[in-house]
C-alpha cells in the first residue's frame, strides 16, 4: 500500500536536523525548521486511506519513504508502531527514535534530515517540486 503527497522545495531547506524529517503543508519555512524538507504539502495524515493508517500501527510493518525532487531521489527506511495516531492534517514526521505524537507518521528510521542526499537538499533549497510517497508493508 501507498500514499502520495505532492510538495515543493523552499530556500530556507537546510536538512541539517540529527532526529527527524517533516514534510507539512504549510506554506513557509523559517531558517529554524532544520528537520523541514517541503512545503504546501497537499495531503496530510489525516487524509491518508483507513487501511493504510491501520497497517501502519502494526509494530512490525515496514515503512518506506521516497523522496524525489528534480532528478533525485532517496529513500528512508522505518517502522510502524501502534500509537501512530496519523490524524494530523498539517504535517507528518519522520524520526529515528521511537517517539510518536500527534505527528508522527513512522519511527525508527535509518537517519533523519542530516542524512539525505545533498544533491537532493540543493534541489529542495532551490524549490523545486517534490514528491513522497510513502509505502508500507
Amino acid at each position: 500500500m501507498e500514499e502520495i503527497i505532492h510538495a515543493r522545495g523552499h530556500e530556507n531547506v537546510t536538512a541539517e536536523h540529527a532526529s527527524t524529517f517533516e514534510v507539512t503543508t504549510d506554506d513557509f519555512l523559517t531558517p529554524a525548521g532544520d528537520c523541514i524538507l517541503a512545503i504546501e504539502a497537499d495531503r496530510a495524515p489525516a487524509d491518508f486511506d483507513p487501511e493504510f493508517v491501520d497497517a501502519c500501527r502494526n509494530a512490525d510493518a515496514t515503512i518506506a519513504v521516497t523522496i524525489e525532487a528534480d532528478g533525485h531521489e532517496e529513500t528512508v527506511i522505518g517502522r510502524g508502531h501502534p500509537d501512530l495516531e496519523l490524524d494530523s492534517n498539517r504535517s507528518m514526521v519522520g524520526r529515528t527514535s521511537d517517539y510518536v505524537d500527534e505527528r508522527t507518521f513512522v519511527v525508527d528510521c535509518e537517519f533523519a534530515a542530516e542524512g539525505f542526499d545533498r544533491g537532493l537538499v540543493s534541489a529542495l533549497a532551490e524549490g523545486s517540486a517534490v514528491t513522497v510517497t510513502v509505502r508500507v508493508n
